[in-house]
């Protein structure tokens, strides 16, 4: 039988949050077995460019990264805010190693292609160094991984942080029984957006067709739900999704996500 591994995913808006991070923190301390957090950090990265004066630019709720804003995210997400994360879970008593893509060459990836948009220094993930880290788990550490990535050939990337826990999850999932929590600040998926309490407790693929059909899946749920069965289909066990309190363990109101 396969050991367990749970790969956490917390946003921004919980990070930017101090109470919502420390719950968030203190949860994941005091889940059991193999553990994996993955954390983003873009509204601390527009902060900071804002600060020095560098534009941030959107498409569709995707930063374009240039050299620039590249060297931001590498001095948010990559320091401040991961050492910030691992300071705190050391205190909690977790053994927590701070990550990114580069790191034992924990994620390689390449530059996504022009297409209508050139997304500039953003990494598709090619590759996930599954020996790597499935060594430092084995040695009792906790990576804490930010959304970073490179080439192998000296360059790194803006990768998505959504998209990097999908592919930990799934690249995981051989060696462990992988259950991948995207940790934000909704309940779950909602019935109705208005209605904080309209949570839609379990979905499979055909309610998901369903719900994109009936467009009650929309906006920025949509990539997230994307990467949620994308990870489904590659035999990660089981996605949920919904706020902190998602991660006590006799918690049952969040999103449970099925094949």
């Amino acid at each position: 039988m396969k050991q367990k591994l749970s790969v956490v995913k917390i946003g921004g808006n919980l990070i930017e949050d101090a109470e919502g991070c420390k719950q968030v923190l203190d949860l994941f301390a005091k889940m059991d077995g193999n553990k994996i957090l993955v954390h983003g950090g873009g509204n601390k990265a527009t902060e900071l460019a804002n600060q020095l004066g560098v534009e941030s630019k959107m498409v569709n709720g995707r930063r374009i990264t240039n050299a620039e804003t590249l060297d931001i995210a590498l001095m948010v997400y990559g320091g401040l805010v991961s050492k910030k994360i691992v300071a705190k879970l050391q205190a909690l008593g977790t053994d927590a190693i701070g990550m990114s893509g580069a790191d034992a060459n924990a994620i390689r990836a390449h530059k996504r292609p022009k297409k209508n948009v050139d997304f500039g220094f953003v990494g598709d993930v090619d590759m996930v160094n599954t020996y790597g880290i499935f060594k430092l788990l084995q040695a009792g550490f906790t990576p804490i991984f930010c959304a970073l990535t490179h080439d192998g050939k000296g360059q790194l990337f803006n990768t998505n942080a959504d998209t990097i826990a999908a592919e930990l999850a799934i690249a995981m999932s051989d060696q462990f029984e992988t259950t991948l929590y995207y940790c934000f600040e909704k309940k779950g998926v909602l019935q109705d957006v208005e209605d904080e309490n309209s949570v839609i407790h379990h979905i499979d693929s055909k309610g998901y067709d369903e719900l994109l059909a009936y467009g009650i899946i929309a906006d920025g749920m949509l990539p997230k739900l994307h990467n949620c069965f994308y990870a489904l289909r590659n035999h990660v066990s089981k996605v949920c999704v919904g706020n902190t309190n998602m991660l006590e363990a006799d918690n049952s109101d969040y999103t449970t996500l099925t094949l």
